[in-house]
């Protein structure tokens, strides 16, 4: 049982699908953020421009 466990413990393999995995994971998470960022950023400055531009009469005085 004690050898077993032993080999079971030092067993590699799919060792680097894992990390694949956690890796995989950590980026998409980066990416996820990233992306929330810069849909706020652009949020705010469309809504900037509109202001902006609704402030403009017809004449454009």
């Amino acid at each position: 049982m004690g050898r077993t466990l032993s080999q079971l413990w030092r067993d590699q393999s799919g060792q680097g699908m894992a990390e694949y995995g956690l890796l995989t994971a950590l980026i998409a998470i980066a990416a996820l953020v990233a992306v929330r960022t810069l849909g706020e950023n652009l949020k705010q400055k469309f809504e900037q421009m509109t202001q902006a531009i609704s402030g403009v009469n017809a004449t454009g005085y």
